[in-house]
């Protein structure tokens, strides 16, 4: 049996063992900024390709797929936090999610309640199982492969969540737009205040916001894009969209330029995959 402080056994230990970058960026107020800027082109995005470009909602979801999964390959195949790569995943995950909640509201005639249900109970599971397997949620150590699998699935399901629960409260309590916009700001806030003031854990209290952040999006884009006689200010969404992609691009680019949003590299055992592409 080789001895642990053996030559041959340190060198075995150092191969398996890697510094490696959080794969997800610090939830700065950049990061907010750009979630719910992001939240807010998957709605426009996703109503001007299905409704102004008349791709219907079917062929909309498959093309978004399409693109969202060839850049998701390239965000998991990544070995560190690239600020473009990262926030076009979450532009384009934002987008489908959106689309899958449409597709089972419009296309199959599910209720908002039954989709809220189950994307509910669909996002707990997930948490369980990823806890399960890592024993830690937090979004400071995404290091693997696996945990960032858990990560990107969790967050799909917070934007179908997200969309299928702020659609219903605008259904059952007709809310106007920009009253939307400040009852999910206010519920935002409130679970700030519940985290610095009450000490509501950091990992809960991000999830809660992360999840809160998609119908205010929604509500945003809504009444920026939606004529003024249905309560909006009448921009359209090309419009919005553009405005909102170019405020993404902004803050990207000073992301990338500057580095803030990185966390430290930390030394994490490799995983079985990665022991043999590494």
């Amino acid at each position: 049996m080789t001895e642990p402080n053996h030559p041959i056994a340190r060198q075995t230990a150092e191969r398996e063992i890697v510094h490696r970058e959080n794969k997800v960026p610090e939830p700065t107020v950049s990061f907010w900024a750009i979630k719910i800027l992001a939240t807010t082109v998957g709605e426009t995005a996703a109503d001007l390709l299905s409704s102004s470009l008349h791709l219907g909602t079917q062929l909309t979801s498959v093309v978004m797929a399409v693109v969202f999964l060839a850049v998701f390959v390239v965000q998991f195949r990544s070995r560190r936090y690239i600020p473009a790569v990262y926030w076009l995943t979450v532009v384009l995950i934002s987008i489908v999610g959106t689309l899958i909640t449409d597709n089972l509201t419009d296309g199959l005639g599910v209720p908002l309640i039954v989709s809220t249900v189950v994307f509910g109970v669909a996002l707990i599971a997930t948490f369980a199982v990823w806890y399960g397997f890592e024993r830690t949620l937090s979004i400071h150590d995404i290091v693997t492969r696996r945990r960032e699998a858990f990560y990107w699935l969790a967050v799909l399901f917070t934007f179908a969540l997200g969309t299928a629960a702020g659609d219903l409260v605008a259904e059952q309590l007709n809310l106007g737009y920009l009253v939307s916009v400040g009852v999910f700001a206010g519920a935002i806030a409130l679970v700030a205040v519940a985290h610095s003031v009450f000490r509501l854990g950091a990992i809960v209290a991000f999830w809660i916001a992360y999840v809160l952040t998609r119908p205010l999006g929604a509500s945003l884009g809504d009444y920026l894009s939606q004529p003024t006689a249905d309560g909006g200010l009448g921009l359209g969404t090309i419009v919005t969209s553009l405005i909102f992609l170019a405020a993404i691009v902004a803050l990207v680019v000073s992301l990338t330029v500057t580095g803030r949003g990185r966390t430290p590299s930390v030394a994490d055992p490799l995983d079985e995959d990665e022991r043999v592409t590494a």
